[in-house]
């Protein structure tokens, strides 16, 4: 079980793939992001046991517009809650461990005056085909894998961008590298949103690069230790005639660092996590520039445990 709750945030990493909600960050409705900052936090590089195993994690946001088309009164709320499962068949696939995991989130989300929007309903399912986990010796180890996020969530209005859902498809790799000895969870997560044209309006947003970065320390049924993500747009929007062939949106970049602490259950381990961006921008968009990004408090909650 411990191997398995180092490992899983993680998979509910790549698994998370439920979104929050700004006014108008790249194409108007989208937040800049299929999975949100610090959804794989925690998350390791090694595989768990032979299994089939389960995550829930809660999720929440508040927080104020920043940018050139923020406003400083604009408040933004949002709740997640998804539910994965990560089975582990103990096949050894190019020398490593091969897992596989699905996830279903659910979104609430409200931004206030003067946009005094309200969304709900479920947001793309996302499912890792494949992983690979390779232990490289003295508590090394590293990972690469695949995420895909399929537009089947709760899809609305002309753009298809009037709820929670997303009209594409969000390609997601990443790479995990993880120091595991003696308690320790030294681990950078590193991953990338590549998305196709929406079906909808033909704009395609473009590449978005997260960095999660964990260093917790294990003492009997406890875990505690700070946290740092960032989350990025690191290539150009492409438009289309839906949008007069205008690009929305040039770029944005967001830091934040805050503390985790973990408790074993044994049957269960739960996880919170919360961070404080303490950098944030956002720049581009429509003449005169309106591009905004959320800035404020993201708190997690997960529970994993084996299923059998």
């Amino acid at each position: 079980m411990k191997k398995f709750t180092d490992t899983m945030t993680y998979g509910a990493g790549l698994v998370m793939a439920f979104s929050s909600l700004s006014a108008n960050a790249f194409e108007p409705g989208y937040p800049g992001w299929n999975i949100p900052p610090g959804v794989l936090i925690g998350a390791t590089a090694a595989a768990p046991p032979p299994g089939l195993y389960s995550f829930n994690q809660l999720y929440s946001i508040q927080a104020t517009l920043t940018g050139p088309g923020g406003q400083a009164n604009t408040k933004v709320h949002l709740a997640s809650a998804a539910f994965g499962l990560t089975w582990s068949p103990g096949w050894d696939v190019l020398g490593g461990k091969y897992t596989t995991t699905i996830v279903q989130p659910f979104t609430v989300a409200n931004v206030g005056a003067p946009f005094n929007t309200h969304r709900s309903g479920i947001h793309n399912t996302y499912i890792a085909p494949g992983a690979i986990s390779w232990n490289l010796g003295a508590g090394w180890f590293a990972k690469a894998g695949l995420g895909i996020a399929i537009p089947d969530g709760t899809i609305q209005g002309e753009s298809g961008l009037e709820n929670v859902g997303n009209p594409w498809w969000t390609f997601h790799p990443d790479l995990v590298v993880s120091y595991l000895k003696d308690g320790w969870n030294l681990t950078a997560n590193l991953s990338e949103e590549f998305n196709t044209e929406s079906y909808k309006t033909g704009y395609r947003t473009g590449n978005i690069l997260h960095l999660d970065l964990t260093t917790t320390k294990t003492i009997g049924k406890w875990t505690i230790g700070p946290i740092a993500t960032y989350v990025g747009q690191v290539t150009g929007d492409s438009s289309s005639r839906f949008y007069n062939n205008r690009v929305i949106t040039d770029h944005f970049n967001v830091i934040s660092v805050g503390p985790l602490i973990g408790y074993n259950f044994g049957p269960a381990t739960l996880n919170l996590w919360g961070t404080k961006d303490i950098n944030t921008n956002a720049s581009g968009g429509l003449n005169p520039d309106r591009a905004t990004i959320p800035r404020g408090y993201k708190v997690y909650a997960s529970v994993n445990f084996k299923v059998f």
